[in-house]
């Protein structure tokens, strides 16, 4: 569920038309009357297909391809760039740790430009592989877990530039039994 339509937070020509919410945002964010400069009924569609190259397992083997996609080669995580191959790698280590991934966006802002976006977002999953973390890896627990993250993406040339990374480490981590 959205927190609250982000045509109230958002300069636009006209104010939201509706008070439901789909999704990302309002029936006018998504496209039904156009979007904030044309940009953000089209970045639903991106966020849809981001989320599920990152939670897909059927073709782990094309990871690279399918990020390329998205991201730009090297990409920018957290101030450090990092290559696709990178980026591939730490996906894999998620499928490798969790099973059954499937993602929750709760909620997007954009500027007003759409080149600048925020999305929060639970990633749910059973961990059911080893799970590398900054204290050691974590044995499978067969708990079901639920990531919560929020990341603000730049966009460059409709790819992903640069993300800065927020998440709930700690909270997955309790999740799974960890203790300090």
């Amino acid at each position: 569920s959205v927190g609250g339509c982000i045509c109230s937070i958002m300069p636009t020509t006209a104010g939201c038309p509706s008070a439901t919410m789909v999704r990302y945002g309002c029936p006018y964010q998504r496209g039904k009357l156009g979007g904030i400069r044309g940009r953000l009924p089209g970045m639903n569609s991106f966020l849809d297909r981001l989320f599920q190259v990152w939670t897909d397992s059927s073709r782990l083997d094309q990871l690279e391809d399918r990020l390329a996609a998205f991201y730009t080669d090297p990409v920018r995580v957290n101030g450090s760039d990092i290559s696709l191959a990178d980026l591939a790698a730490r996906a894999r280590g998620l499928h490798a740790a969790f099973s059954h991934l499937r993602s929750q966006v709760l909620q997007v802002v954009a500027d007003t430009d759409a080149a600048t976006v925020a999305v929060a977002f639970v990633m749910h999953g059973r961990h059911t592989g080893p799970y590398e973390t900054p204290f050691g890896i974590i044995q499978p627990t067969g708990a079901d877990v639920q990531i919560r993250t929020i990341d603000v993406l730049t966009l460059t040339d409709e790819k992903i530039s640069a993300v800065w990374v927020n998440a709930d480490d700690l909270g997955t981590l309790r999740q799974l039994g960890w203790r300090p």
